[in-house]
């Protein structure tokens, strides 16, 4: 979020833009011209079982339930991740560094004069398939990349002397990571024995325990021949269990979903047992920390930068959460306070405590957002992930607080900020509001630092209010470039987000709220509703429209709330209404 104006990030984002879509050209050339087969999407077959008894997976470990065991990756450059997952809970992801390609092998036993189809789900960036030392002719086959799993398949023949072979995997210099799940490598047993050649049965006995306005216990009868559960809400996939129950949480009040469970091993998953329905109860109001279902944020600036000054309680009723922009830095790393600017006009702290409070009162969330374009927090350590979620708690309890909003435009740590997260979720429990906007060019990818954090968090997860501005052009999730400020804009970055792993409830746009409010990417109210209506009903598309819709898209944010009221409220006059009659 902007203090001042950005321009300059323009610049940046279209150049990044153009260095992808340049890049991903010359991969492709170079590709085709390799002696590789083409992906081969045809799943007929898929770990059926061969029409010889004898034929089996003689692939080990092959769906990444034990980490990294009978794997060997170049560099140390793959590991073992529960999301984004095929099947079971687990799968591989693979990140090429320098002259790297993040190759991931196993030698397998096999057997000679013996032919064996080999298969693997892949997803993300460029992702090869391929066999090696096969005695006869060694094969490959890849995919350019894709925003969900696409299978890969080939077959080769061993020679008269063969009795092993190294399978691999591999990615694309200089490109983002891959992910890997459920490799098969069917034929005669070589004499290494096989993988579990049975999916594990369907879950039986799925019942639902507890049920509070954001959470619900489940649980089930566990099967003897699974490693792994996986849970799914309304067809999504929300959870994964070692064991036969779990909390599902993230949910909305007054609100009925529909769960079912699937098991898996190493062999893949099984199909989806018997739905059962479960409505939430009502909630206590959304200034405890309950979120509408659909909800509108703004952001309010704490400074004067030439946008009306306000005050808390100047704030249009439109919006549902306030983010109080911005928190301040200390000498501690990863340490955060808060200093109420004297131009915003309040005569003493406790007054503006006494804002919060009232906003509350009427059913709104007020947090701290952490971050902005000055903001110089930085989270990377152990010692500073726990000074983040000690102090972001302090001005929590002092000043009333709702939560956190992660703006940090220096870069993210996923790894020790969805530590400081957690930490910090701990100690406010499950009510607190955690929200993120992020760039546009942050989530361009799952394997991005912020969106790596968004999946870590997702079962505390608010709203990911990605920034459609000041970027220039970028990619949508059909490979395509798209301007800013178009409505195939919002809409094509939005899948990117909806369909790499986060609930459309936890999916809003954030744009500015007049054309003074950014450098650049201003579009009209009735361009942001046209989006919202695009994702949630199908209608008001432009020439992108996604292949279904996304009725519990949790709504639009701006920055700001003062840009806003420059502006005579008209974005929030007009998004507003429409956010609050989403389906």
């Amino acid at each position: 979020m902007d203090r001042v104006r950005k321009d300059r990030l323009g610049v940046r984002r279209r150049i990044s833009a153009v260095m992808a879509v340049g890049a991903a050209t010359a991969l492709a050339v170079t590709a085709l011209a390799a002696p590789a087969q083409s992906a081969d999407t045809n799943t007929a077959g898929t770990k059926a079982a061969s029409t010889r008894a004898a034929d089996v997976n003689v692939a080990k470990n092959a769906g990444f339930e034990a980490d990294l065991n009978n794997w060997t990756c170049a560099a140390n450059s793959g590991a073992a991740v529960t999301s984004p997952v095929h099947g079971g809970a687990k799968a591989l992801k693979a990140t090429p560094s320098g002259q790297g390609t993040a190759e991931c092998s196993q030698i397998v036993a096999v057997k000679p004069n013996s032919t064996y189809k080999l298969s693997s789900w892949v997803q993300g960036s460029y992702a090869y398939l391929g066999a090696r030392g096969t005695g006869t002719t060694d094969v490959s086959t890849w995919t350019p990349g894709t925003s969900s799993w696409q299978q890969l398949s080939t077959s080769f023949t061993t020679g008269a002397n063969t009795t092993s072979v190294t399978v691999y995997t591999h990615g694309w210099y200089g490109q983002s990571a891959y992910y890997v799940d459920d490799v098969s490598v069917f034929g005669p047993d070589g004499g290494g024995g096989p993988d579990p050649v049975e999916i594990p049965p369907v879950p039986a006995g799925l019942a639902a325990g507890t049920a509070t306005p954001t959470s619900v216990e489940l649980s089930w009868t566990p099967s003897s021949t699974a490693t792994g559960y996986t849970v799914y809400r309304d067809g999504t996939k929300v959870a994964s269990s070692s064991g036969a129950s779990t909390t599902v949480t993230g949910l909305t009040p007054e609100t009925t979903y529909s769960f079912q469970v699937s098991a898996s091993n190493a062999a893949g998953e099984s199909a989806k047992s018997t739905a059962v329905s479960v409505t939430t109860p009502k909630g206590d109001g959304g200034g405890d920390g309950t979120v509408p279902r659909h909800a509108v944020t703004g952001y309010w600036q704490n400074f004067n930068n030439g946008a009306t000054v306000q005050k808390l309680r100047d704030v249009s009723s439109q919006y549902d959460i306030i983010a109080v922009s911005f928190a301040d830095a200390t000498p501690t790393p990863g340490q955060i306070t808060f200093n109420l600017d004297p131009a915003v006009g309040y005569a003493s702290t406790a007054d503006f405590k006494a804002d919060i409070a009232a906003k509350k009162a009427a059913g709104k969330s007020v947090i701290l957002s952490v971050g902005g374009e000055k903001g110089t927090i930085s989270v990377n350590s152990d010692a500073s992930a726990t000074a983040f979620a000690n102090s972001a708690y302090a001005l929590m309890q002092e000043y009333g607080f709702n939560g956190v909003d992660i703006d940090l435009e220096n870069g993210i740590n996923p790894t020790y900020m969805t530590k400081a997260l957690r930490q910090l979720s701990a100690k406010a429990g499950p009510k607190m509001v955690l929200t993120m906007a992020p760039q546009t060019i942050d989530m361009q990818s799952t394997s991005g630092g912020y969106f790596q954090t968004a999946l870590n968090v997702k079962d505390i997860l608010t709203v990911v209010n990605m920034q459609y501005y000041n970027s220039g052009s970028m990619l949508g999730c059909d490979g395509k470039v798209y301007s800013q400020g178009s409505v195939d804009f919002l809409t094509a970055l939005a899948c990117i987000q909806l369909e790499g792993g986060l609930d459309p409830s936890q999916v809003g746009i954030g744009v500015p709220a007049s054309t003074r409010g950014a450098g650049s990417g201003y579009v009209a109210p009735s361009i942001v509703n046209n989006a919202l209506d695009c994702l949630t009903r199908g209608t008001g598309c432009g020439s992108f429209k996604p292949s279904k819709t996304y009725p519990s898209l949790r709504g639009a944010m701006t920055w700001s709330t003062n840009w806003d009221a420059t502006a005579g409220h008209a974005w929030s006059n007009a998004v507003g209404p429409k956010v609050h009659s989403l389906p």
